[in-house]
């Protein structure tokens, strides 16, 4: 019998296996699929499409035949988790994580833009409470909130069990934007790891999926809101947790919480996550506000490295919101204004850029192709390379703000309204590339 830590690992990383999509972008943290089998279009693509209470800008997961994705009801003052049929769409199953009064955000923000989690056997959520505590009361009392300043509300973060019933719920800390909240959870061996930076002592923890116990917490530099999700990966000779935000650009080790290296800047906040190329060996970062910066990073250092990792660097073709994505020689990133480019990784050579209007769903790729969602709901397929190549355009009909999930040669779309499914279910495999 294959010990469950184990079985977990595998069935989150092995190539061998059918890949679930069980996180923010996906088993790698980075928008690929190793599945084959999606289709390239819309039209005669749509296996199913069902209606979605409330509303939400968080993506959809995958394990195995069920979807879980989360909304608020504002009505209700709850925010939920939601578990779907892979093959028809139906709701298995709607639990009540939490009830909050709504927090104020950001018009392209939402109530429940956290991506939920799960290892197969718990989901875990994020959202903020904004309910008085004592905590909240103290911190808050006397205080006068400037233009851009908001009242400290409560980071909550929930598991609950494959069938929907609550685990356990903790709050790790304080949190506040004027923008709102969004912090997806992400996995790591035992632990569930969340980013809270924010215009306060912002910090990262990670807590025990058993039980939602505290291992280790990171406090953050300079106070200032982000929310970059961080990316996972063995590179330069060590784990390393990577990501941006809060004026800095920082790798951890996700065992420990222990900083490995760091660089200054670029500038103030940020949204997308990195990438990482395996064959170039370079991190790349995309941010933020006030300047835009596009990063190739080195990632073997130690200390501050501002002045001696980075590869190249350019203020072109830079995205705040939507996350890049590498593909083969490539990194393909569209801007939050819909101007998308394709970067030689290597060299950072622009080798085209193409207008697609208003973009913040992040990119996806499978099959050497990748995958643009407007917020329109128009879906691009395009070929990476060294001059434009569409495979194929078509519209979901449908506003979209939430990144695709792929998963076993089917797409997953979140829209304002729907939740859809593409395609039809294959366990094919890409050969490695």
């Amino acid at each position: 019998m294959i010990p469950r830590p184990l079985f977990l690992l595998l069935a989150l990383t092995s190539p061998l296996l059918a890949e679930n999509w069980p996180q923010w972008r996906g088993p790698r943290l980075d928008g690929t699929s190793k599945d084959a089998g999606f289709p390239i279009t819309t039209e005669g693509n749509v296996t199913w499409q069902v209606e979605l209470p409330g509303s939400g800008h968080a993506s959809p997961i995958i394990w195995e035949d069920k979807i879980f994705t989360v909304a608020a009801l504002p009505e209700d003052e709850e925010r939920v988790l939601l578990c779907h049929d892979r093959a028809t769409g139906n709701l298995l199953w709607q639990s009540i994580v939490l009830k909050a009064p709504k927090e104020g955000t950001h018009k392209l923000n939402s109530l429940a833009s956290s991506t939920p989690a799960t290892d197969g056997q718990s989901i875990f959520t994020a959202f903020l409470d904004n309910t008085e505590t004592d905590a909240t009361r103290a911190i808050n009392a006397g205080k006068e909130f400037g233009k851009g300043e908001v009242p400290k509300g409560t980071v909550v973060i929930s598991a609950h069990d494959i069938a929907g019933k609550p685990l356990w719920q903790v709050r790790p800390g304080l949190f506040s934007s004027k923008h709102g909240f969004c912090s997806s959870p992400i996995l790591f061996e035992d632990k569930v790891i969340v980013n809270c930076d924010h215009d306060g002592d912002g910090y990262i923890v990670a807590l025990a999926k058993a039980d939602g116990k505290e291992l280790w917490r990171i406090a953050r530099p300079n106070n200032t809101r982000s929310y970059c999700v961080p990316l996972i990966r063995d590179i330069g000779g060590r784990t390393q947790m990577v990501l941006s935000g809060t004026m800095c650009v920082a790798s951890y080790d996700p065992r420990t919480g222990k900083e490995l290296w760091m660089i200054n800047g670029p500038t103030e906040q940020f949204v997308a996550s990195l990438v990482f190329s395996d064959k170039t060996g370079l991190l790349y970062m995309t941010g933020g506000f006030p300047e835009h910066h596009l990063l190739a990073i080195k990632p073997d250092g130690s200390g501050n490295i501002t002045d001696t990792h980075i590869a190249w660097r350019t203020n072109k073709g830079v995205a705040y919101v939507p996350s890049p994505i590498v593909e083969g020689d490539h990194l393909l990133i569209v801007s939050d204004s819909g101007v998308a480019h394709c970067f030689d990784a290597k060299t950072g050579e622009i080798a085209w850029e193409e207008r697609m209007r208003e973009h913040h769903a992040s990119l996806t790729s499978a099959e050497g192709r990748v995958y643009f969602v407007n917020d329109f709901g128009v879906l691009r397929t395009v070929k990476p390379g060294k001059t434009y190549e569409l495979l194929a355009e078509s519209e979901l009909k449908e506003k979209v703000f939430a990144s695709p999930a792929l998963s076993e040669g089917q797409i997953f779309i979140r829209t304002d309204k729907s939740l859809i499914c593409l395609g039809k279910r294959s366990s094919a495999k890409t050969a490695a590339r």
